[in-house]
Parts: C-alpha cells; structure tokens; sequence
C-alpha cells in the first residue's frame, strides 16, 4: 500500500545593448510576439552566502510554485536558468553560484541595479497535492537553493503540513548557504546538518562531519504519510533514493529536482530533454516514477 497522502491537482535571448532597446522590453505587446524578451527588475538586496554564492532579491511581482525558474540575462555575456529560492509574490530571491560567464557577470551587481529576466517556468513541486504528510527535505551543496522554496512556502502554509525533516550536506561549514535562516530553521524543525570536512573542528551550525546519506541511512526514517525531496549532485540524489527505498518509500513518495542545459525554458530548442521529457516544462521537478527508467540522451 502506497502511504503518501495525495490530493489531486493539475499541474502546473536577446542582448539589449541600447537604452532605447532596454525600453522596449516594457511593451507587452512585444512580450507576447517574442516570449523570449524579458523585464526588467529592480535588486533590492544582494547577500553573499560564501566566496563563491550569492543571494539576490528581485522587485518581481509573481505567482509561481517552488521550484520553478526563471531566465536571468546580463547583456553581453547572455542567459542562465537560476531556480526561484523563496515564496512570496512580492519579490522573488535567487541563490547563484557563481560557475561561468553569466553568474560571474551577476556577481558584479549591487543593490539598486537593474536585471533581465523572464518566467517563471517549468514545473514545481506539488505542494497542495501533498497537503496532511510530513516533508523531508534532503539537500546536497548548492542544490539547498531550490528546496529552500519549500520551505518558505510551508512558513507561509504552516498548518498545511505535518511536520518538515531537513538532512543538509556541504562540502565544509565554509561552503553552507542560507546562515541567517538556518537558526530560525533549527528551533521550528528537525534538522541535520553535514560536512564532507570540517577543517575548523568545529562548527557554529552544529554541523557533522560525514556525508548525509550516512545521516539519512543512520536515522529512523519511515514512509507513513511522508514526501521526499532531492537536490543536490547525480551521485548523492541517487545514493538518497537507494536509501529511501531501503525504508519503504515508494517512487511516488519521491520527488527529484533535474538539473539539465535548458536554453530556451519553453521546449523549443530540445537541449533539456531526458527520453521525450523537457526539464524545461515537464519538469524540473519530477516524481521519481515518471523518470526512474530514463537515462540521459
């Protein structure tokens, strides 16, 4: 018998190098002939998590679900996908790393700027089918950034959900993100948290070291009305749901955050596809029965 309690809900690059042009992107009527044109944003903040991640919080009003993303642009240097870290229809926070060109690029901005963006897109997590189960949420390194939607969404839906279970993993306490919310985390959750190394000895986070699929595999998990949350690198997603299954979870108990090169986020140029699924929209998030069978194309 299958013990996640679910609810049925449906689911759900121009390089502007003039001002003139940058004033343009305000005609909507351009907007809905060219879907690729984005807006442009105010940064109310911008926070830097570790040397190399950094939050920005962005003046965009809009619905969207955990785990979504948005196209964010810097001309010049071009596009990148960057997943939504918060739940609030008033603005919007993006974690990035900072990996190549355009995250670089990014890194540059302060608060008060403009940025380019467009979205949200894709598929989220399907918080209202899960309404009355537990959530556990499991995070490996930069891969904590989506699932922290998760969690701002259950601070603003708290009585929706039983409870929240967080097993985190870093590389070092030098490399966790979200430090400011992780106290306000620990007194209102169950929470673990781990580090490949802690070169310190020790830390301020309560942090230990080990991996945390050692953590998950040592605790005393089950399945009753509970939902699984993955992020984080291929090899600890699927060493996570090896361990989830060893304790009963079933694949629809289970839900992946895919990670693919999405170029055009509206299933046009096939760069994300996984076996005639787009990650763009069909995912990123999926239940690990649509996909446990598929292997990258």
């Amino acid at each position: 018998m299958k013990q996640v309690q679910m609810k049925n809900k449906k689911s759900g690059t121009g390089n502007a190098k003039k001002s003139s042009d940058v004033c343009e992107l305000s005609d909507s009527s351009l907007k809905e002939k060219n879907p690729f044109l984005p807006s442009l944003y105010n940064i109310l903040d911008f926070y830097r998590e570790t040397d190399d991640i950094f939050t920005l919080t962005i003046d965009m009003k809009v619905k969207h679900d955990p785990g979504q993303f948005v196209q964010v642009s810097v001309p010049g240097f071009g596009e990148a996908p960057i997943s939504i870290c918060s739940d609030s229809e008033k603005f919007i926070k993006l974690n990035i790393r900072e990996v190549g060109n355009v995250t670089k690029a990014l890194s540059k901005l302060k608060k008060g700027n403009k940025i380019l963006i467009r979205g949200p897109y894709g598929k989220g997590y399907p918080m209202e089918a899960l309404i009355g189960n537990t959530l556990i949420i499991i995070g490996g390194g930069c891969g904590v950034a989506p699932l922290k939607g998760i969690i701002d969404y259950v601070e603003n839906h708290r009585k929706d959900y039983i409870d929240i279970m967080m097993y985190l993993g870093y590389r070092s306490p030098d490399d966790i993100i979200f430090k400011r919310e992780l106290e306000e985390w620990r007194k209102k959750y169950r929470m673990k948290i781990t580090v490949d190394k802690n070169q310190h000895g020790k830390s301020c986070y309560d942090a230990k070291e080990g991996f945390i699929t050692d953590a998950l595999k040592n605790s005393e998990l089950d399945n009753k009305n509970k939902a699984a949350f993955i992020c984080g690198p291929p090899i600890m997603m699927k060493s996570v749901i090896e361990i989830l299954k060893q304790k009963g979870f079933h694949d629809d108990q289970i839900f992946i955050s895919a990670e693919r090169l999405m170029y055009c986020a509206i299933g046009v140029c096939c760069h994300c596809m996984i076996r005639g699924k787009f990650t763009c929209m069909d995912g990123p998030v999926f239940r690990y029965d649509e996909v446990k069978d598929f292997k990258n194309d």
